[in-house]
């Protein structure tokens, strides 16, 4: 371990892999802690955050030296990107002897009171302090595991950095498989396909008010560079929202971590509460896109406020108190700019053919001719639920051929099988994108609908009303498929019977 940390501290380039396995030691470092496996990421993240700052602001005052000789860089603060307070380097803490942990709260405390404009709560709210839960040896050993590795810029880019980051928020997505690990966590390939369907521009705002780990808004950026865009025309111009208070501080961390820096992530719920307001219109404040994957069907979402909602948000109806997916969808679209707003959002398919209230708003979303794409996804490529996700896109001014119509696509089919879970792999997002961009009709894949059309199916955007499913040519003939039903219900009833003498024999059944 020592020549290997030598090496790397001496200046070798370190690789997204080699970075991947030291995070993930991290983790399971922590699997001897008392801290709960959901909880590891509000650990392990801002630990990687710290030692970066202090990695940098270490390369800073070399070069400061070099420029200023003998002079103390201290007293030239403009040479660091973010101030480290005397006695809260990363250094002072792994040199801490007892009480690890309350240094640590210490030195993460004192860098945020130093930067309030860029870091402000950015460490979350990790209780450090906790010695039942993090002993000072953890800590010690979590410490140690990072010193390892250089962080600064002369051994790893921000783009690599991120990546890795990314991959450590995904594993913890992966390892925990809560209920609601998606609404932190969304595949980056889906991200990519939702970001090029929005196909932002040089100097466009993006906005996404449910930004979990602020992976969107990233892929917004990326898509920028990609196309051969300048992504500095963003700084300024990127906005999150969030609702949970260490999701939206390793929101800020991730933007920081991939080298942006100019922008505004909230720490708020954002249907009660909306954080970006306009004060020449009293409105919501608006975007050029939008963009989101808000928790699916949420209950008590804040239907009381929304009943004289002061933003005017529920034009198109009330959602019911129990789903607040049409909450959200009417919110974005409240966000969408005049004329060059557009959105996407993630929904469960049950949004595009549920009745009640919410077949109302769909129903005036459609005659406002503001529902322009509605995709179909493969069940199970989320993390955290099998469902079977909807992305819907909407354009606050459509093309002239594209006018009161609708394309939906069925891309049901499109994923790589797992073990565990089904992947949208680039060529399936791709596949999707060209799709939307084509707005024709595709055998087996996709429709071209009009709102007169969908009127007679009594405006319900159920894929399946546009795009029957495809017929396989691997269906076996009818008598075939009965005989292999009776012998699978012949072998089903014979395990049964099996495990009924097991529990029997054992005691478990009299």
């Amino acid at each position: 371990m020592k020549s290997s940390s030598q090496s790397r501290l001496g200046g070798m380039p370190l690789t997204l892999q080699d970075l991947k396995s030291h995070l993930w030691m991290c983790a399971e470092i922590l699997r001897g802690s008392a801290v709960d496996r959901t909880d590891w990421k509000a650990y392990t993240l801002p630990l990687l955050f710290f030692k970066r700052i202090c990695d940098v602001y270490d390369e800073e005052t070399e070069e400061a030296v070099e420029l200023f000789g003998d002079a103390d860089p201290v007293e030239f603060p403009e040479a660091h990107r973010f101030l480290v307070p005397e006695g809260c380097h990363w250094r002072d803490v792994r040199e801490t002897p007892a009480n690890v942990g309350a240094a640590l709260s210490r030195a993460m405390r004192e860098i945020e009171r130093a930067n309030p404009d860029t870091l402000y709560r950015v460490f979350g709210a990790a209780d450090w302090g906790n010695r039942q839960m993090l002993t000072d040896e953890i800590l010690k050993d979590l410490i140690e595991a990072l010193s390892e590795v250089s962080l600064g810029n002369q051994a790893v880019g921000s783009d690599i950095l991120g990546d890795a980051y990314e991959y450590l928020i995904g594993k913890f997505a992966d390892i925990t498989k809560r209920k609601k690990a998606g609404e932190f966590y969304t595949p980056r390939s889906v991200v990519r396909m939702m970001v090029d369907i929005l196909d932002p521009r040089e100097g466009e705002t993006i906005y996404d008010p449910a930004c979990g780990t602020g992976g969107m808004l990233l892929g917004a950026i990326e898509h920028v560079q990609k196309t051969g865009g300048d992504e500095r025309t963003f700084f300024g111009r990127i906005y999150g929202q969030e609702k949970n208070l260490t999701t939206a501080s390793i929101a800020r961390m991730n933007l920081v971590l991939h080298g942006i820096e100019d922008f505004q992530v909230v720490r708020e719920d954002t249907l009660r509460t909306p954080a970006f307001t306009d004060s020449s219109t009293g409105g919501l404040a608006t975007f050029d896109c939008v963009i989101a994957n808000p928790p699916f069907s949420l209950k008590e979402w804040g239907r009381e406020v929304w009943e004289a909602d002061p933003w005017g948000r529920a034009r198109f109806g009330l959602p019911p108190a129990s789903y607040g997916d049409y909450a959200w969808v009417q919110h974005m679209v409240s966000s969408m700019a005049e004329p060059s707003g557009r959105m996407a959002v993630v929904l469960p398919q049950g949004a595009l053919f549920r009745k009640g209230a919410e077949g109302t708003i769909r129903r005036r979303l459609l005659q406002e001719d503001l529902i322009e794409v509605v995709i179909g996804l493969a069940p199970n490529i989320f993390y955290g639920t099998g469902l079977a996700p909807a992305v819907m896109v909407l354009r606050r001014a459509k093309p002239p051929d594209r006018q009161a119509k609708v394309l939906v696509v069925d891309a049901s089919t499109l994923f790589r099988k797992g073990r565990a879970q089904n992947f949208l792999d680039p060529e399936h997002g791709e596949e999707i994108v060209n799709l939307v961009r084509g707005f024709a009709d595709a055998e087996d894949r996709a429709k071209v609908v009009t709102l007169d059309e969908i009127e007679a199916e009594g405006w319900t955007l159920n894929i399946s009303r546009y795009v029957p499913p495809a017929v396989g040519e691997d269906i076996p003939p009818l008598r075939e498929a009965v005989a292999a039903f009776k012998e699978a219900l012949t072998e089903a009833r014979a395990a049964e019977e099996r495990l009924r003498t097991v529990l029997t024999e054992g005691g478990w059944l009299t």
